[in-house]
This record gives C-alpha cells, sequence and structure tokens, in this order.
C-alpha cells in the first residue's frame, strides 16, 4: 500500500500521519504500508514509489473527492508504478462518523467553557476545508449526514477555505437561532492552517483532528481491499 496524505507545513501533521499508519500496519502486519505526501512534505510520492517494486495500490489519506484524488494521485501513481490502481478517497463514510463522534468527546476549549460530549442544546457543525469541486463539496454534505445519523441530531456544515457556505458564518447563523454552544467536528485527518482556521472561527469548542484513530485505520484497509479487488494483477503482501 502507497498512502498518501496531502502534506502539511505544520510538523504535527506528519506526526499524526504516522500514528494512523502504525495502526493500520498493526491491524494488518503482512501488509507493507509505504508513506507519501502530494507536496509540502518528504517523502513526497515519488521518492516513496522509488522505492517499492511491483504492483502496488495507492490509497489517497483524502477526505473526499478534487483534484488530488481524482486526477494529481491517479496519474503520478500509474506513471511511477506500472499497474497501481489508486483507491478513492476515504469520505464519506460512517467509519468516519465513528471517528468523529470518538473526537467530540474530548475537544479543547476554545472559550473557556466546559469540553466533553455535546449537551442537548448545543449545535454541533461540521468543519471542513472545502473544495472547488462539486464532488468534494458533495461529499462534505454526505458526512454532514452521516455525523447527524451517528449524533442523532441536525448538523449543519462549513468550509474554511474553498467554497461556502464559510465556517465563521455558520457558526454565527447557529447563534442567532438560539443556541446555547456551538462546537465544530473537525473534519480533518491531521492539524495544519485549516484546523488553525476552524479554532478562530467562534465556536465555544473545536474538536480534534480525526487523526490515528481506529475506525479511521480499518477505513484505510477497507479502500485498500476495495481497490486491490479491481485488479487482475496480484498485490504482493511483504
Amino acid at each position: 500500500m502507497l498512502a498518501v496524505a496531502h502534506g502539511t507545513r505544520d510538523p504535527a501533521g506528519p506526526v499524526v500521519v504516522r500514528e494512523l499508519l502504525a495502526r493500520v500496519r498493526a491491524l494488518r502486519p503482512s501488509l507493507r504500508v509505504a508513506e507519501a505526501y502530494g507536496e509540502l512534505v518528504s517523502p513526497s510520492l515519488e521518492e516513496a514509489a522509488a522505492a517499492l517494486e511491483g504492483p502496488a495500490v495507492a490509497v489517497p489519506l483524502l477526505l473526499g473527492r478534487g483534484y488530488h484524488a481524482l486526477i494529481d494521485i491517479p496519474e503520478r501513481a500509474g506513471r511511477l508504478l506500472p499497474g497501481a490502481v489508486t483507491a478513492r478517497p476515504l469520505g464519506p463514510d460512517a467509519l468516519l462518523a465513528d471517528a468523529l463522534a470518538g473526537r467530540l468527546g474530548a475537544m479543547p476549549s476554545v472559550r473557556r467553557v466546559a469540553g466533553g460530549p455535546p449537551r442537548p442544546r448545543d449545535t454541533v457543525v461540521l468543519g471542513a476545508a472545502g473544495s472547488a469541486d462539486p464532488a468534494g463539496a458533495a461529499d462534505v454534505r454526505a458526512a454532514a449526514r452521516l455525523l447527524a445519523r451517528r449524533l442523532r441530531r441536525p448538523v449543519p456544515y462549513g468550509f474554511v477555505a474553498a467554497g461556502g457556505p464559510a465556517l465563521d458564518e455558520v457558526v454565527a447563523e447557529q447563534r442567532r437561532r438560539g443556541a446555547e454552544r456551538v462546537v465544530v467536528a473537525s473534519y480533518l485527518l491531521a492539524p495544519g492552517r485549516f484546523l488553525d482556521r476552524m479554532r478562530a472561527c467562534g465556536a465555544d469548542a473545536v474538536s480534534g483532528p480525526i487523526g490515528a484513530h481506529d475506525a479511521a485505520a480499518r477505513l484505510v484497509l477497507r479502500r485498500y481491499d476495495e481497490a486491490r479487488a479491481r485488479t487482475d494483477e496480484p498485490v504482493p503482501a511483504f
């Protein structure tokens, strides 16, 4: 497996990715798992691919569709590793909703208010990076629906980068509607500038990123298995 994360200048980001991949390896010790990044961090996809032999499955450690998941990673992996197949992105998926619910249970305080699980009158907002690709935006909407089902309450969503609605505007709107407290579930895999923006959106509390959650590790392996099943060539387990 060639696991490809986006990459971030925040040094905490690769640490979390490595912790997640450590859990993936623990779940399937026979599988060789190579760490790679699309940009900003080493090893790059090219550097990691150079150390591999034979067919491989590239798994984008991304939460939705967009340029990197649909074009960039498949093209680069296919050029560097003949016969390589690229899995679909991790999200949306009910396993990610499970991970988000778990992170909400230990969210840090933004305004010196009590953390802990959302209370009955709190509003939970799904905070996402955003995408200029309509498919990526649709994936976030689907993720919000899955989290709403998991928490048994409505879950609006907002973006901190491309597209809309803007997260800070969604948080402000929930306050105007009378929300006692607004908490943001971070729909991010690892720390970075997007998490920093979420923490500045005006919410009362913001959960940590999904990170090295067992549900996320199981999902990485699920995407690997799905992609492997699409190819006739055997992918070696090391």
